[in-house]
């Protein structure tokens, strides 16, 4: 018998008094299955130990292959590098969590651009009636014949430089705050904003010169070949149209992908038109094509939902302009028609574009800059706070990313 000063009889000399049990079956663990009866061993319990239960992740033990937990997500995203599914969900939060910031201003863009359009309508519905009633007439020499045709569409186009260039920078902001999950009314959007207009401008004036200058080249040689006397088959002259359009798509498609981001870099970086645009430039460098395939994907969405939604408007608003004989009361209700559908299909397009074009900004950071560490951080400590500041958008600013 030992006096409890020094190792038992049956330890050997040098031995610790405290040793491993012997070899043999596992120890009861407090990791079972859910519902399972508790894992013993020999002369512990009952019967062979049952397998698990239920998917994996219920049952692994820790450190063994479990799981990683769910990603932090305050607001209308994970704060992770998004997938497609992300970005698209992300956009609906957005106009879902602020819906009367995001469509109200929308429905204002919309309405200011589709007025134009529908005007023309008008006088087109009225030239057409009057070419019916007279058919020996020269639709060119009818009043308001050219402004039918031209007209109405480019007013639209420079209502929508003015009103979707401000629209996209307001709304870019409300998704600053929307990805901590706060909220913001479309008076303060426009108050933090409008400061970054004039860059927001000068961002869209420099994408439309490179967009448009090689459409002057093309000008330019056409009008020379022509002013030289040079004559072209019409054969070879389609040949050349299609193979000029060909090139200038996909020419746009480039520039148009590239620029992508340099109104969030505008608007949440604070930086100006050149140093956005070389932003957007640095950012997209190792996602171009997924990028563009997006983009493309938005544009054909809304696209088909806009024209869904116009398209009774406008079959209604032709019908009425075509059976009224140009009655001024049925001309006004085919512009206001046509006026009511625009603006609904734009009010889904607006948004929607530049809610994917600002979460792709987003993912592009997280994935090159290590940016979803950054709001993460800002995330918990919201969290722990209860509520969302103001400060959360200084957040974006190029100082907070290690590629800047």
């Amino acid at each position: 018998m030992s006096d409890g000063h020094g190792p038992t009889p049956e330890t050997p000399p040098g031995w610790a008094v405290e040793q491993p049990p012997p070899y043999g079956a596992p120890q009861a663990s407090p990791w079972t299955a859910p519902g399972s009866p508790p894992h013993t061993g020999p002369g512990h319990g009952p019967g062979p130990v049952p397998a698990p239960q239920g998917p994996p992740q219920q049952w692994r033990q820790p450190g063994w292959g479990h799981l990683p937990p769910p990603a932090l997500r305050p607001g209308i995203i994970p704060l992770r590098p998004l997938g497609l599914g992300d970005i698209l969900d992300g956009t609906i939060k957005l106009i879902r969590s602020n819906p009367k910031a995001v469509l109200g201003l929308s429905a204002v863009a919309a309405l200011l651009a589709a007025v134009p359009v529908a005007i023309g309508n008008v006088f087109l519905l009225d030239a057409t009636a009057t070419a019916m009633a007279d058919p020996t007439s020269d639709p060119d020499d009818l009043p308001g014949g050219f402004l039918a045709q031209f007209g109405g569409p480019l007013v639209s186009l420079a209502v929508g430089f003015v009103v979707v260039t401000m629209l996209t920078g307001v709304l870019t902001r409300i998704l600053g705050r929307a990805v901590f999950g706060g909220g913001m009314t479309a008076g303060e959007a426009w108050r933090l904003t409008r400061g970054r207009v004039p860059a927001l401008f000068a961002v869209v004036g420099l994408q439309a010169a490179i967009l448009l200058a090689p459409l002057l080249v093309v000008g330019l040689l056409v009008w020379a070949l022509v002013a030289s006397g040079s004559s072209v088959s019409p054969g070879g002259a389609v040949a050349g149209f299609f193979l000029v359009m060909v090139l200038y798509v996909g020419y746009v498609l480039f520039f148009r992908t590239r620029f992508a981001f340099a109104a969030p870099a505008v608007v949440l970086e604070g930086r100006g038109p050149l140093a956005a645009m070389r932003r957007s430039w640095t950012l997209v460098s190792g996602g171009f094509w997924r990028v563009l395939g997006i983009l493309l994907l938005t544009s054909l969405l809304v696209g088909l939902i806009a024209s869904i939604l116009q398209l009774p408007f406008t079959i209604v608003g032709t019908v009425l302009g075509m059976l009224g004989k140009g009655g001024v009361g049925t001309l006004v209700l085919a512009g206001v028609l046509t006026a009511v559908g625009g603006t609904l299909g734009a009010m889904i397009t607006y948004p929607f574009e530049a809610g994917v074009a600002g979460l792709l900004y987003a993912d592009r950071r997280m994935r090159s800059e290590a940016f979803d560490l950054v709001l993460q951080t800002a995330a918990i400590e919201q969290q722990r706070q209860g509520w969302v500041h103001s400060s959360a958008d200084d957040l974006w600013h190029p100082s907070n990313s290690a590629g800047s």
